[in-house]
């Protein structure tokens, strides 16, 4: 995996005085938006996979009928795993192997503070996910004539409170773990959550005591926020956006305490 210095990436000379910590930030997120396009595994997870398991769930009759157009369920679930596959899978695994090959060390070496790298990192997560709304509202309003509805500015503070929930995740399996542990971790995350998350079929098809641990953990508390946000007539998801918060706040703390550049 290679890496540049910031003063290539913005064009100085060594010994010119270094660029302000926006432009600094801004050209680095560039380069993290370059290099996640490069790699086949990161488009595959968040690009290609979510927009598969919109087309092939919504084409199948097992969306119960008391919940609408099974576009109506299945649009909000998969906007969350996809903002999950940002986050957690495709950030995490990729920081992890930045770590491993020394390329968080030589960034730290370079004019970029660690403060302008993480608001690199943040700022590439949110295009990508805005990417991925943009494409999965897309095709459900093209195949199955999905129309917005309910609350979008709710929707996107449930999306931005996602965002650092499984973005946090990430990270702390990232600083605190080997390349190789993050990866089958971080994989096995998703698919834990894709199974018991609620996107792909209501939690109440799962086992009574499976169903109730399933309503404390972040996924299926991100899943039935977006659900609410995006439902006409429906309650304001508090006791889920709880739940959500007070996850975000327990993995920021960790990942604070326990991340390691080198």
């Amino acid at each position: 995996m290679a890496t540049h210095s910031l003063q290539e990436q913005n064009g100085q000379q060594p010994g010119e005085q270094a660029a302000p910590l926006g432009r600094q930030a801004l050209a680095q997120t560039r380069v993290e938006l370059l290099l996640t396009l490069r790699r086949g595994e990161s488009v595959l997870i968040t690009l290609i996979v979510p927009v598969v398991l919109l087309i092939f769930f919504a084409s199948l009759n097992i969306i119960p009928a008391s919940t609408g157009k099974a576009v109506d369920f299945l649009l909000p679930g998969v906007l969350a795993l996809a903002i999950m596959a940002t986050g957690m899978v495709s950030l995490g695994i990729a920081t992890a192997y930045e770590r491993y090959y020394g390329v968080l060390k030589r960034l730290g070496s370079s004019p970029l503070p660690r403060s302008g790298l993480i608001i690199a990192k943040v700022i590439s997560v949110l295009v990508l996910e805005l990417i991925q709304a943009i494409i999965l509202a897309g095709v459900a309003v093209a195949l199955y004539g999905w129309r917005p509805a309910g609350s979008p500015a709710l929707a996107i503070v449930v999306m931005a409170l996602g965002t650092v929930t499984f973005a946090a995740l990430g990270l702390a399996m990232a600083g605190a773990l080997r390349a190789e542990v993050t990866l089958a971790g971080a994989n096995a995350l998703y698919l834990l959550f894709l199974l018991s998350g609620g996107g792909i079929l209501p939690l109440s098809h799962l086992p009574a005591g499976l169903a109730a641990i399933a309503q404390l953990l972040p996924a299926a508390a991100l899943t039935q926020a977006l659900q609410a946000a995006l439902t006409s007539g429906a309650a304001f998801p508090g006791s889920s956006l709880l739940i959500l918060a007070i996850w975000a706040m327990v993995i920021l703390l960790v990942a604070a305490r326990t991340f390691e550049w080198e």
